[in-house]
């Protein structure tokens, strides 16, 4: 059974950092994709960012230069760094296992305040 539980969300000011966690269980996260998507009050849930076991990455433009992907396949876990935080990057982060078949996390909350 998979399971994607995500982690390290919170209340930050704008301008800070917070590192989200997604721990994940199953036997194939050595050899799958992970990502991460946000959906922010109002909006339709939105790509973020992308990683291969090989390290092939991808980010949204919108967080570009701002916001770091990584992942520890010994501890079958990814992360996001996320720098510089803006008002907009307010939103429910989810992690994504992309298989097939894919599996969604329950989501942490990001608040960005002024």
């Amino acid at each position: 059974q998979v399971q994607v539980v995500e982690s390290g969300g919170g209340l930050v000011q704008a301008g800070g950092s917070l590192r989200l966690s997604c721990a994940a269980s199953g036997s194939t996260f050595s050899i799958d994709d992970m990502g991460w998507y946000r959906q922010a009050p109002g909006k339709q849930r939105e790509f973020v960012a992308r990683i291969s076991v090989g390290g092939r990455i991808l980010y949204a433009d919108s967080v570009k230069g701002r916001f770091t992907i990584s992942r520890d396949n010994a501890k079958h876990t990814v992360y996001l760094q996320m720098s510089s935080l803006k008002l907009e990057d307010t939103a429910v982060y989810y992690c994504l296992w992309i298989g097939p078949p894919n599996y969604w996390g329950q989501g942490t909350q990001v608040t960005v305040s002024s």
